[in-house]
């Protein structure tokens, strides 16, 4: 089969390297690619945001077999239901289903409306109802631009100043553009026992009619050590969660995955595709953070270098809703991975800085901000490289990862140091 993923950051060369193990796969195609997807992969240089572009390709391109789609995106303007008119096989939910990332507040009303475990919130278009709110609860409390935000639109305030600041941020200068139009705001999920809260990510590979958990990840969102600076699309993530247990797995199957997935098909929105259940442990059990409609990045770089079963198997039965004939297993111990981002991310930094990769062992160089100008290898995003390491439990990948760091370099690299750490065993 000859196979195209949409996208160009970690996320897709990740997705890149897990199908290059496939048998079923003979050529690889990536739209728009990186430095590294080039290395696996025929880049195609088009904006998969121009669907008539994107479908102009697809026509005069019969031999690719199946599509990815998977940026939150391009599934949100309803790439793949376009891909799909045209009779084309893919993989990614279609505009309908995507809804459960691209809009916090349907996300929202549907976990309500189906008693699903999340937080307690309300939802406003106009900022003097969501200001007056807002001083009427108090802080802490979270502010959610309704709309994608590159994972940056959440504002978790610790006093009434932060909050009425974020609200003006978020609504009224537009930080992050018309994704602030609406907006939903959040209690705070702080568990007495679990204080402030532990968080979980669960990716499901779902059909509509079964979900099945892959193994878990936890991902570290802002920018500097000890969980400072801004939060970011995520600085690293490791697998698998060392709070995760059986009990804590069939309660979130069985009180919010399954639940989710009966509410989007009642909904008349079946999804199928890559459910992600961002998860925070409290003292009234496990609930519902946000729902991504696609693979997490970082969390991709984690959990895929650790599954055994064939990729392309598992997409295929995904498309043809047979889920449910095939096992899907996973490698024993655990793997991390360190983001290099540019100094200056989240927010200004320069693009086109020299990069050079020594020796890194064993481990896998992911590719996400990359670029090649003049023969060489550079910076081209805020998040650089995702340095990939397994070991037999998480402290001994992370020594893995960060030893491959050292001899990574370019200019104003910047990454944390405490990946993992917070969980270090012994």
């Amino acid at each position: 089969m000859n196979v195209l993923v949409i996208g160009n950051g970690g996320r897709e060369h990740a997705i890149l390297l897990a199908l290059k193990k496939s048998k079923r796969v003979e050529k690889l195609y990536c739209m728009k690619g990186n430095a590294g997807t080039a290395q696996i992969a025929e880049n195609v240089d088009i904006d998969y945001m121009n669907v008539e572009a994107v479908k102009k390709f697809a026509a005069e391109h019969s031999e690719i077999d199946y599509y990815v789609v998977a940026p939150d995106d391009p599934l949100a303007i309803g790439l793949v239901d376009e891909l799909e008119a045209m009779g084309k096989r893919c993989f990614g939910p279609r505009k309908n289903a995507a809804l459960i990332e691209a809009s916090k507040a349907f996300s929202k009303s549907l976990m309500q409306k189906y008693n699903i475990p999340t937080a307690e919130a309300h939802t406003f278009d106009s900022y003097d109802k969501a200001l007056e709110y807002v001083r009427k609860k108090g802080a802490p409390i979270v502010l959610k631009a309704d709309g994608l935000a590159l994972g940056k639109g959440v504002l978790v305030c610790e006093d009434l100043k932060q909050a009425e600041e974020g609200l003006k941020e978020i609504m009224l200068d537009k930080s992050f553009g018309m994704a602030g139009n609406v907006i939903v705001i959040e209690e705070c999920m702080r568990g007495l026992k679990y204080n402030p809260g532990e968080e979980v990510s669960v990716l499901a590979f779902t059909d509509g009619k079964t979900i099945v958990p892959m193994i878990t990840a936890c991902d570290h969102k802002r920018a500097n050590d000890k969980d400072k600076g801004l939060n970011t699309g995520g600085m690293g993530t490791f697998s698998p969660c060392p709070f995760w247990s059986k009990e804590l797995e069939k309660e979130v199957y069985e009180d919010i995955m399954v639940p989710t997935m009966n509410a989007m098909n009642a909904e008349g929105r079946t999804f199928k595709g890559c459910l992600y259940f961002g998860l925070m442990r409290t003292d009234k059990g496990m609930k519902v953070v946000e729902y991504n409609s696609r693979f997490g990045d970082p969390e991709t770089q984690v959990v895929l270098p650790m599954l055994k079963t064939d990729l392309m198997d598992i997409f295929e039965a995904v498309t043809d809703e047979k889920l449910a004939d095939i096992k899907i297993e996973w490698e024993d111990g655990a793997c991390v991975c360190v983001v290099l981002a540019s100094g200056g991310y989240p927010l200004g930094y320069t693009k086109g800085k020299e990069i050079t990769i020594g020796d890194v062992g064993d481990c896998q160089i992911v590719h996400a901000g990359t670029a090649v100008k003049d023969g060489k290898l550079v910076t081209n995003g805020g998040r650089v490289l995702g340095v990939v390491a397994k070991g037999k439990d998480i402290e001994s990948a992370r020594k893995k990862a960060y030893k491959a760091v050292k001899n990574i370099n370019f200019e104003n690299m910047h990454y944390r140091t405490d990946i993992g750490v917070k969980y270090r065993q012994g």
